[in-house]
């Protein structure tokens, strides 16, 4: 019997050694990694300047809680702050516990206005943790299985469904945030419609409700902006991130502005290693390489090519429900659950995701080449016309 909680199933690979958009396992087998650590290490494994910054910091200071002033906090705070136009930040150490933070904030927001159980409205097949809060948001009834009683508080509706919405407005007064993500990407690599974002950007005003958007996975430029909701020329009062942040590092962060600012004070959250020098370090490391280098714009062109190249390959496989994609967030949607795609992928030397069952999702590093990306839709489109 292992040590370890078996909450991962078997895991077939055992990797050693990253450099750029390729791993290597125990032994020595070489792999494109087309999932990046489940979009976390956007500018590949091992990137120098990051991990030049995360040995000069842990040669000098790796921790002192927050009730100490931490300048690389306050350097990366302002960074995001710059590149997001948001005007607050909450550093805690995952996307699920940004999350949380957001819900606090909602929460919290609406008991200030004397709200009796504010609530928050999420979407169908939504994911935003594992936490007991954030798997209560989440809308999965697999993942929710087993873990009764659930955190009331949430009303649910259909994933790009504005009609929906207002009908919630109409018919509850209790209501104090919208929690949604721009691009369902566990459901499934989901894209709603271009104006959708705007239409709840509308709605929120009107009622005064928090817009929190939920770009754990859509952040830090895998969709051609930093955030996603740059697309549309809006901000939302909330929006949290994590996984690309830092290339690894664990970091999350939970952004606010307008009605959301100072809405948390002295005692009403904490973290203990959130925002610690060495994970902001990394962070810093990271935003700095996205200013100075056009991997965001990069992101944009290369999901486009993506997406070309696989409907050129793939729109008259009889199979195929489905391609769709926005930046580098790919999914094809197969007619029958496809999870042995994954060791197939992995005998041809690529490492790839399915979620949703039937979907395979792409997640490619930022820094993907031309050929890489080719390879992908040549390798990819071999193995789904094959299965």
């Amino acid at each position: 019997m292992t040590t370890l909680m078996n909450t991962y199933g078997q895991r077939e690979l055992t990797l050693t050694r990253g450099a750029g958009t390729r791993v290597w396992d125990q032994e020595g087998n070489e792999y494109l990694d087309a999932i990046s650590g489940i979009a976390v290490c956007g500018l590949g494994h091992a990137h120098p300047s990051v991990s030049e910054a995360i040995a000069k910091q842990a040669a000098t200071l790796l921790h002192v809680s927050n009730l100490y002033n931490i300048p690389q906090q306050q350097a990366l705070a302002d960074a995001l702050c710059q590149f997001s136009g948001m005007s607050q930040v909450f550093f805690s150490n995952s996307g699920a516990e940004a999350n949380e933070a957001a819900l606090k904030i909602a929460r919290k927001y609406g008991n200030d206005m004397g709200i009796a159980c504010p609530t928050v409205i999420v979407m169908e097949n939504s994911f935003h943790g594992r936490t007991l809060a954030t798997l209560s948001a989440t809308g999965n009834s697999k993942v929710q299985s087993g873990f009764s009683p659930l955190v009331e508080g949430f009303i649910r509706a259909p994933y790009n469904d504005v009609e929906a919405v207002r009908k919630i407005a109409q018919s509850h007064d209790n209501v104090v945030a919208i929690l949604v993500e721009p691009v369902q990407g566990e459901g499934g690599v989901h894209v709603p419609d271009k104006n959708y974002l705007n239409q709840l950007r509308e709605i929120c005003d009107q009622e005064q409700w928090l817009l929190m958007l939920d770009e754990i996975q859509t952040g830090n430029g895998r969709t051609g902006q930093f955030f996603a909701y740059q697309h549309n020329g809006i901000l939302p009062d909330v929006v949290t991130t994590a996984k690309g942040l830092a290339n690894g590092a664990p970091i999350g962060a939970c952004l606010t502005q307008g009605a959301a600012i100072n809405v948390l004070q002295p005692g009403n959250h904490g973290s203990t290693f959130g925002g610690n020098p060495l994970a902001c370090s990394a962070g810093l490391a990271v935003m700095q390489e996205l200013k100075d280098h056009n991997h965001i714009a990069r992101a944009k062109q290369l999901g486009q090519t993506l997406l070309e190249g696989f409907h050129k390959s793939l729109d008259e496989c009889e199979h195929v429900v489905n391609i769709r994609g926005f930046g580098l967030m790919i999914g094809i949607e197969l007619d029958k659950d496809c999870g042995q795609l994954v060791a197939q992928a992995r005998e041809k030397g690529l490492l790839i995701n399915v979620t949703a069952q039937n979907t395979i999702r792409l997640l490619p590093p930022l820094i993907l080449s031309d050929e890489e990306a080719q390879t992908l839709i040549d390798s990819i489109s071999e193995l789904v016309k094959q299965f």
